[in-house]
């Protein structure tokens, strides 16, 4: 009883339901004036040449614009770069929602599903709807050419605007020589980031940290000082040591317990900064790399493939640390090291 009354409940649901059909469809102007869609097909093509022009600009800035030596020249070259690629791939983007909204077919049609193959008839229908949607939407050959020119001319065009952050930079800049060799030499005294003053060894402490850049280096001209820096920068750091691991030839690296490697991690270049006093592990914050500061630094979780390269330090007359020479490899990412 209780599954009849079910039924006829459900029953008397689905009739009271009314199904709405389709709201009648409203015409565009560009549907019904030609004018106005000839305006759309402007605008359209407008957008699209857009994009061809912020390409353009993009290429512009990089091949004539420099960066130069000073941060506004370096801003400068960035913005007009920057503004080339926006315009790029926004011109493309409205251009196509433009596009599709004004001009390209919008009626909505319902097709009643079957459970086996429809007929002759019907398949003939469905492709006839889909090639009059072609047809409407103006992928049919020699239909609103202007639009199709422009929108084929930015597509070919635009990849070249992303491309120049990848592409672009591949030249001489990237020379792994220049990763090779720091600002740091014999003698050159260990101070501190960002003020310069010298560091003695009776200063650090055990468990101490000290961000170091080497003496001197303040005193180059900003751009120099913003490369030199990026490859110098250098953690000090002092354990008991009796927890520092033997290392061969590196055990003369360091003094009394002290120890100093670069702050670059081997990863991707991301600054190693974070110091865990007690597991004596440094820790990048970009991809978690983890590296074993009494053991040589060397990796012990994460992505990175080798260990931070040690700068060699000593204690001069005056009680002040200062670098034995510079790194003996490379500093930075490992596929650098990889192309010596």
């Amino acid at each position: 009883m209780t599954l009849d009354h079910d039924r006829s409940v459900d029953a008397e649901l689905l009739e009271s339901f009314e199904d709405p059909g389709l709201p009648p469809h409203r015409p565009r102007r560009a549907d019904v004036e030609p004018a106005a869609a000839r305006r759309a097909e402007r605008q359209v093509a407008a957008l699209f040449t857009l994009s061809l022009l912020g390409t353009a600009l993009a290429l512009f800035g990089y091949f004539a614009v420099r960066p130069g030596d000073t941060m506004s020249s370096i801003r400068l070259s960035n913005t007009v770069i920057g503004l080339g690629i926006f315009l790029a791939m926004m011109g493309i983007g409205l251009g196509a929602i433009h596009w599709a909204k004004t001009l390209m077919r919008d009626h909505e049609m319902v097709e009643e599903r079957h459970e086996l193959r429809s007929s002759d008839e019907t398949r003939a229908d469905a492709v006839q709807m889909l090639r009059d949607g072609a047809k409407d939407s103006g992928v049919g050959v020699g239909r609103r050419g202007l639009i199709k020119g422009s929108l084929v001319a930015a597509l070919l065009t635009a990849p070249f605007a992303l491309l120049i952050p990848y592409v672009g930079n591949l030249g001489g800049d990237w020379n792994v020589s220049k990763f090779k060799h720091t600002v740091w030499k014999k003698g050159t005294r260990l101070t501190r980031d960002p003020d310069g003053t010298p560091i003695k060894a009776s200063e650090v402490t055990i468990g101490s940290v000290f961000h170091v850049i080497p003496e001197g280096l303040n005193d180059l001209p900003h751009h120099e000082l913003m490369t030199e820096k990026s490859k110098a920068v250098v953690l000090l750091v002092r354990l008991d040591p009796r927890d520092l691991k033997p290392q061969g030839e590196k055990d003369s690296w360091g003094f009394d317990g002290i120890v100093a490697f670069s702050k670059i991690c081997t990863h991707v270049g991301c600054p190693v900064a974070l110091y865990e006093q007690q597991t004596h592990h440094l820790l990048c914050p970009c991809h978690q790399s983890t590296f074993d500061v009494a053991d040589g630094a060397k990796v012990v979780f994460g992505p990175a493939k080798r260990p931070l390269p040690q700068l060699p330090i000593t204690v001069d007359d005056e009680g002040y640390i200062v670098a034995q020479s510079d790194f003996h490899e490379p500093i930075g990412p490992s596929f650098w090291e990889r192309l010596t």
